[in-house]
């Protein structure tokens, strides 16, 4: 048995079908960690939904900011999902759309296994959180999107404030803050807030930001995290973080990490060659 780990893979079909070829997948007795971005810009997010929701048994995925943008869009009038890119037209105007989509909304925010001592989220987690409540909000946010209110949250979800957790947020304030910390955080200041605009490799920022992992007196947490959402950092192992986004549908590599083995080993194969290069 082998555990795998994904970086996003956004719609980029064939490199993925390579990878888990790469891998020599079992799915009878392996199992795969997808950290999100499943869809958008790659050209093939149909593909890609069909492929996973199929191993849904054998995979574990946290949501990316693009897959609750997809799932945002689907709530939307006729007329507002006809402007999405084509990409993600195909996906919701697929017959087996519905399906897919609910699947995708029932998925994760956080993955944690105690045994391998592995947490995977799309983008980060909070300076300031501990694992617990890292689990607990990102429960919160799970129990809305698979709920009642997930249309309103889906619909109030976007916006960049506020861009500093406080346990004393409340509503949809709380569960924005949570979703930009777990799908769209880089850069924080020393007190936690996300810089929205900073984008590039390490060292590239303006002073007085840091990546969210280096934040000074980030707290100890005794688990290994592996994310993705960062292309421009590509691929990083250290301080307990294993980065895995290397910008495949930019023209990088699309990665894997084994994570149950004595240490945990990179696979990757490359983009297509029509892939744009970054």
């Amino acid at each position: 048995m082998a555990i795998y780990a994904i970086g996003d893979v956004q719609g980029c079909y064939p490199e993925l079908q390579r990878l888990l070829e790469r891998l020599h997948f079992d799915p009878a007795s392996d199992r795969l960690w997808f950290c999100g971005d499943l869809v958008n810009r790659g050209g093939e997010s149909l593909e890609v939904l069909r492929l996973i929701y199929g191993l849904r048994d054998q995979s574990v995925v946290t949501l990316g900011n693009h897959d609750l943008s997809l799932l945002a869009i689907a709530e939307r009038e006729p007329e507002a999902r006809a402007r999405t890119n084509p990409d993600l037209r195909r996906v919701l105007e697929a017959g087996d759309s519905s399906i897919l989509l609910e699947w995708l909304r029932g998925q994760s925010m956080l993955q944690h296994d105690p045994g391998l001592r592995f947490t995977m989220v799309h983008a980060g987690l909070a300076p300031t959180w501990t694992l617990k409540q890292a689990q607990h909000v990102a429960r919160e946010v799970e129990r809305t999107l698979r709920g009642p209110g997930h249309r309103a949250l889906l619909q109030r979800m976007f916006g960049n404030r506020p861009s500093r957790w406080s346990s004393k947020l409340h509503g949809h304030d709380r569960l924005r803050a949570a979703i930009n910390i777990f799908t769209r955080m880089r850069y924080c200041d020393a007190q936690g807030r996300i810089e929205f605009d900073a984008k590039g490799r390490p060292g590239s920022q303006r002073a007085g930001l840091y990546p969210w992992f280096e934040v000074p007196g980030v707290k100890s947490r005794d688990t290994r995290i592996v994310c993705g959402h960062w292309s421009t950092l590509g691929r990083f192992a250290g301080l307990g973080i294993y980065a895995i986004d290397t910008g495949c549908v930019w023209g990088g590599q699309l990665t894997a990490l084994r994570l149950d083995g004595e240490e945990p080993r990179f696979i990757a194969v490359d983009a297509e060659p029509h892939r744009k290069r970054a």
